[in-house]
């Protein structure tokens, strides 16, 4: 993992309206980093949401139409998914009290124009070294070591912000738990390596399998998994479910000691919840630990899905 981290390139987002001061900074940085460039805050959010596009830093502008620096520094800040990409800012506004702002923002440097080249250079290397090596601790912490997907920690953390997330954006929040079937007898007829190695062929299939970048795969615990589809109704998550299904079948593992295939398959419990929320994330488990019980007493190796209302949860 270390390795894979230093031999990356490291990428810096510049948002910034004024094409001179892009450019200036493009050639500054592009001999050692990768850059990519968002003219307002609506490409910059737009950029940040790409899975193809995660940036290390964001040299961001104050100054800007429609939405200004703080604003975009602020949503970036409130979003779990980019929450810990640190941000200088690098701008014309040269108060005290603009500087103290940014700071308060969650900002990690603060730069006036017109700036010294050479400085910002040294400033951006020390940056991104210490993102990198926070990028490695946590996802040490945040990891399962035997799937390299995350774990149940950083799980109970990404369902908690979507729970609280949904109240504002008004739309639908979903969640899988996924067993594998019959895995005990595998293990205990294949040997602990070979289940060992089918639990991370199955991460590996759940994970490609997702559509979106925002849509998180986790290993639950044993061979569990759940996954977390945000902005995604009941039709839409069963239909994705039953990707994963599909995605697993086509591994074809061998698994002659199973009753649901001769293969190593998965049942799912889909649970689908609309605002107004109530309570907290656990009714949503709830619901989808009953909708996978209801696969596994309906022969397994299928998608059961109910909705997480009111008066069940």
């Amino acid at each position: 993992m270390e390795q894979a981290m230093e031999l990356r390139r490291p990428t810096i987002l510049i948002v910034d309206d004024e094409k001179t001061n892009i450019d200036v900074l493009v050639n500054l940085l592009n001999g050692e980093f990768r850059t990519i460039i968002a003219k307002n805050a609506e490409q910059a959010l737009k950029r940040l949401g790409s899975k193809e596009e995660q940036a290390d830093l964001i040299l961001l502008d104050i100054l800007m139409p429609e939405m200004d620096g703080y604003e975009l520094c602020r949503r970036i800040k409130n979003n779990i998914l980019t929450k810990n990409i640190p941000i200088m800012f690098i701008t014309a506004l040269s108060m005290v009290e603009d500087e103290v702002r940014g700071f308060e923002m969650g900002a990690v440097d603060y730069i006036t124009k017109p700036f010294i080249a050479p400085i910002v250079l040294a400033r951006v290397r020390t940056h991104i070294e210490l993102k990198l090596k926070r990028d490695l601790c946590e996802a040490l912490a945040m990891e399962d070591g035997l799937t390299g997907i995350p774990n149940r920690r950083r799980f109970d953390e990404f369902l908690e912000f979507q729970w609280n997330a949904i109240q504002r954006r008004k739309n639908p929040l979903s969640l899988m738990l996924i067993d594998v079937d019959f895995f005990k007898r595998y293990n205990d007829n294949y040997g602990h390596g070979e289940g060992d190695d089918c639990l991370r062929k199955v991460a590996r299939a759940l994970k490609g399998a997702v559509p979106r970048a925002m849509d998180f795969v986790a290993r639950y615990g044993g061979e569990e998994f759940a996954c977390v589809l945000p902005d995604t109704d009941a039709e839409g998550s069963v239909a994705v479910a039953k990707r994963l299904v599909n995605a697993v079948a086509a591994l074809q593992i061998p698994h002659e000691f199973s009753e649901a295939a001769s293969h190593i398959s998965i049942s799912i419990g889909v649970s689908t919840i609309t605002p107004p929320v109530w309570g907290d994330a656990s009714h949503l488990i709830e619901t989808a630990d009953l909708a996978l019980y209801k696969s596994k007493a309906s022969g397994r190796n299928r998608v059961s899905s109910i909705a997480c209302e009111k008066p069940q949860c």
